[in-house]
């Protein structure tokens, strides 16, 4: 948990990983895992991990910063796309719920996340 006035290092915090369901993987084997940190206001803070491989998701609305690895998130046109967005490492990102998305992550992609 993460209190105010605390500090912690995103990049070192273990994050297991599970393979995702079936229905959701288009291509590899990618697993996800993440670890919420607290709240802040109506929002959870957490750190998120997908190792690679190809899968979709429908989202809920979020703001994240890329820590670590690379991927394409490919934006489905009824969801206000299409867009394809290349992240890495420093990449700030905005996501609205109910995105239809699919992730093709190439190195295991660590986030820092805030989602309600």
């Amino acid at each position: 948990m993460l209190r105010p006035g605390t500090a912690v290092d995103a990049a070192a915090i273990d994050v297991a990983t599970a393979p995702l369901p079936a229905a959701q993987v288009v291509d590899g084997t990618p697993a996800t895992g993440d670890v919420a940190l607290g709240e802040l206001g109506d929002a959870e803070l957490g750190v998120w991990v997908m190792t690679p491989g190809v899968a979709t998701d429908i989202e809920v609305d979020e703001a994240f910063v890329v820590l670590s690895g690379r991927a394409r998130i490919d934006i489905a046109a009824a969801a206000g796309g299409p867009v394809s967005l290349e992240v890495g490492p420093g990449s700030l990102v905005r996501l609205g719920a109910g995105m239809a998305t699919t992730w093709t992550v190439t190195e295991t992609l660590r986030k820092v996340y805030l989602a309600r």
